[in-house]
C-alpha cells in the first residue's frame, strides 16, 4: 500500500454536512433512525432494491477488480456489493462521517475483502488510475455544487481507462409524474442541495477538458431517479 493509500487519520466532517445533514448523517441517532431497510425503501417509494440492483448490475454478476463505493449507504447496498466479489475482487468503502463508518463496520462484520476508511469525497488518498469502478449512489443530490464537482473529478482520477463510475440519484420526473409535485417540497425543505440535480445533468460537472469514453443514462420511476454509467 502506497503513503497515498494510508487511513486518514484526523478528516473533519465537512461544515454543509454538519449544518444541513446532522440530523440523518453526522448525530449518532441517525443511524438508529434510518438503517432500516423498510424505511430506506419507503424514502425512495419503494424503488431502493431496483435501484441497488441497476448499479450493481453494472459491476457484473462477479466482481474481480478493485472497487471504490464513495459514502456508506443506508441499507443493504454494500451487503449486496459484498455478495459480488469475486476471489480477487476488493472493496473500499469510504465516508467523512465517523457514524457511519461505525455502523458500516457493524453491518459487515468480518468482511475480509473490504476496506473501509474514513475519507472525504472530494480528495481521496487513493491513487490515480487505481480502481476498476467506483460507484456513487446516491450521494450527489446531498452536496453543494463545488463539493459535487471535486468529488466527480476525484472518482474520475481514480479511476483506470476503460473502467466505470457509476451514478444513481433523483432526476426531475416527466410532467405527469404526480412525484414530480410531491418532491419538491419534501427536497427543498430536507434536501436544499437536491434541486440541482434536476436542474441539470451529471456530465455537466464533469473537469473541464475531460472528454470520456462513454455515457450511458437510464431513469427510473417515471424519471425520479437515474443511474449515469461514465466510462473513463
Amino acid at each position: 500500500m502506497s503513503p497515498k493509500e494510508s487511513a486518514s487519520l484526523s478528516v473533519p466532517v465537512p461544515e454543509y454536512l454538519e449544518k444541513t445533514y446532522w440530523w440523518a448523517y453526522v448525530h449518532p441517532n441517525a443511524v438508529r433512525v434510518f438503517e432500516r431497510q423498510w424505511l430506506v425503501n419507503l424514502i425512495l417509494w419503494g424503488n431502493f432494491a431496483k435501484l441497488r440492483d441497476a448499479a450493481l448490475q453494472e459491476l457484473g454478476d462477479i466482481v474481480n477488480g478493485k472497487v471504490l463505493q464513495v459514502a456508506c449507504v443506508y441499507g443493504n447496498f454494500t451487503e449486496y456489493l459484498v455478495k459480488r466479489l469475486g476471489p480477487q475482487g476488493h472493496l473500499d468503502v469510504i465516508d467523512v462521517a465517523p457514524v457511519q463508518i461505525q455502523n458500516l463496520h457493524a453491518k459487515l462484520k468480518q468482511a475480509s475483502q473490504v476496506t473501509v476508511q474514513r475519507q472525504d469525497s472530494t480528495d481521496l488518498q487513493f491513487e490515480d488510475a487505481s480502481r476498476d469502478a467506483v460507484v456513487l449512489f446516491f450521494l450527489l443530490h446531498e452536496q453543494p455544487a463545488d463539493v459535487r464537482k471535486k468529488s466527480i473529478a476525484e472518482a474520475l482520477r481514480v479511476t483506470k481507462p476503460g473502467g466505470k463510475i457509476i451514478f444513481v440519484d433523483y432526476h426531475r420526473p416527466v410532467a405527469i409524474n404526480p412525484f414530480r409535485y410531491i418532491m419538491v417540497p419534501i427536497l427543498t425543505t430536507l434536501e436544499p442541495f437536491a434541486m440541482d440535480i434536476w436542474r441539470n445533468q451529471i456530465t455537466d460537472w464533469l473537469p473541464a477538458g475531460v472528454k470520456p469514453a462513454g455515457v450511458e443514462k437510464q431513469t427510473y420511476f417515471g424519471g425520479l431517479y437515474q443511474k449515469v454509467v461514465i466510462t473513463r
